[in-house]
């Protein structure tokens, strides 16, 4: 059904942003998503505790509903634009590690992005399509800004 999706590493990414890009109260394609991800794989944002410097980030394991269940109502509220910038990849045999910066907006013709940072993304080949088996982000503040061999 997707299959374009996951022909290549170029393909699967670009499928997973533009999955969660729109409008603000688009319906975003959930069974496109998921069907992206190696069943068991985990979207894993570093995020602060409510009240905590920004400095005391912190993993938060999410499987691909958790994901879903986090983001819509925001999606509902707010558009959301996220779109690559750069990215760096190295693959041996069957598995990937990318760093992609993104970008993320509220309109896709905001002037300035609210917020970048770098997904890394895992990738698995099973010898008919590429899986995401991880994707670990952090967004850029002030104390952890990207790196220009990143950009």
């Amino acid at each position: 059904m997707y299959s374009a999706d996951v022909a290549s590493i170029d393909a699967i990414i670009k499928a997973s942003y533009h999955t969660i890009s729109g409008p603000a109260g688009w319906k975003r394609d959930w069974d496109r998503q998921r069907a992206l991800f190696l069943p068991g794989a985990r979207l894993i944002p570093t995020a602060t505790k409510a009240g905590e410097n920004e400095s005391k980030l912190s993993p938060q394991f999410l499987d691909v509903e958790s994901y879903i269940a986090r983001v819509e109502p925001l999606f509902r509220e707010f558009g959301f634009y996220e779109t690559e910038v750069a990215r760096r990849t190295e693959q041996f045999g069957q598995i990937a590690q990318t760093w992609s910066t993104y970008e993320s907006r509220h309109r896709p013709d905001d002037p300035e992005p609210f917020m970048r940072g770098i997904n890394g993304f895992q990738l698995f080949h099973d010898a008919t399509r590429w899986w995401i088996v991880n994707i670990y982000w952090q967004h850029e503040n002030a104390a952890h800004p990207i790196p220009e061999k990143y950009l």
